[in-house]
């Protein structure tokens, strides 16, 4: 049972609810105050080192999004068996966790090869993902502020194959999606947060990718969302020291070690 039996379906829950909870858990890091204690850049670096301007970014993820729900509404589409029983029957919760586990690997597996690929090809880093990398200093609106190819090759796909590849039913994918999309949101916040249970639990945080959208770290960190396992397997992981800065707030140095 969820709360949203009986209102909606499975899939319309899974199309649209990960984009309302991106507008959600964004907003509410664009609401807040200045909090220049936790920043990992100043307003000052945020304001000369970004190179788009707010409504341009937020014009680039409404279209990603778009893209989104399209590919997504299709994939409900054809793998739901809704329409085929009255019911579709869901898996233990022990199932439903095992496939978000796989599932989180299989997105894990799909983005870092395909970043770390547009980073390689030096058209592709040019004229497609670029684009991501114009916000130096990342800010939650900002975490799928993509080339629209990039966003339909890099997140849209590796969800959908992510699903696939799980066996996942509509209504677990609801809930990996949706903790994907506040997985990303926080990455890009740019804030050092105590508490923040992201940061405690995944070495692949915040921090951890303010590394690599940094330009000496652009051929490191490429690990997103969840674990930074292919960094370490495959010689791109930076290691950082989180540095308190005299004048307020933190910053993520190469690390010494």
């Amino acid at each position: 049972m969820v709360f949203w039996e009986g209102y909606v379906s499975d899939e319309v829950m899974g199309t649209f609810a990960p984009i309302v909870i991106y507008w959600l858990y964004a907003g509410l890091f664009q609401l807040l105050p200045p909090l220049d204690n936790y920043r990992l850049h100043t307003r000052k670096e945020e304001d000369v080192k970004n190179s788009v301007p707010l409504s341009s970014v937020v014009k680039g993820v409404l279209l990603q999004q778009l893209v989104q729900a399209v590919v997504a509404h299709l994939l409900f589409l054809v793998t739901s068996e809704t329409g085929l029983v009255e019911t579709e029957v869901q898996p233990s919760l022990v199932v439903q966790i095992i496939q978000i586990i796989i599932a989180m690997f299989v997105m894990d597996t799909w983005q870092y090869f395909v970043h770390r690929y547009m980073h390689v090809n030096k058209f592709l880093y040019r004229h497609i993902h670029s684009q991501h990398h114009k916000l130096v200093v990342p800010y939650a609106i900002g975490a799928l502020y993509n080339h629209p190819l990039e966003g339909l090759l890099l997140d849209t796909v590796g969800g959908a194959i992510s699903f696939l590849v799980s066996g996942m039913t509509a209504r677990t994918a609801v809930i990996f999606f949706c903790f994907a999309v506040v997985k990303t949101v926080d990455d890009h916040c740019g804030l050092w947060l105590p508490g923040n249970l992201f940061h405690m639990f995944f070495q692949n945080n915040t921090a951890y990718h303010d590394i690599h959208h940094q330009l000496h770290g652009l051929k490191y960190n490429f690990s997103q969302p969840f674990f930074p396992i292919w960094d370490k397997l495959l010689g791109t992981h930076m290691p950082y020291d989180l540095v308190k800065r005299p004048e307020g707030g933190f910053e993520a140095r190469l690390s010494k070690d």
